[in-house]
């Protein structure tokens, strides 16, 4: 379902500035602005998300293998 609601633009400074209503508000303090034709697009900025998963898993309990760097190519790699 497609929710809508009339906001006023405002100048703030040399930029135009939106107030956004309550029911619309977004998490943190900065979004990504798309444009898309006469549409804006805004989308909250998710940073840091790799440590917030890693944050919430628990530890490991198992050691790590020893690694044989005899196995491991040694040679200059070009990328």
């Amino acid at each position: 379902m497609l929710t809508q609601r009339h906001a006023r633009l405002f100048r703030n400074g040399r930029n135009q500035a939106l107030r956004i209503p309550r029911e619309f508000e977004m998490p943190g303090e900065e979004v990504i602005i798309l444009k898309d034709g006469d549409r804006l697009i805004l989308e909250p900025l998710k940073r840091n998300r790799l440590l917030e998963v890693l944050a919430t898993l628990e530890p490991l309990d198992e050691p790590f293998p020893d690694v044989d760097v005899g196995l491991l190519p040694l040679d200059d790699v070009e990328l």
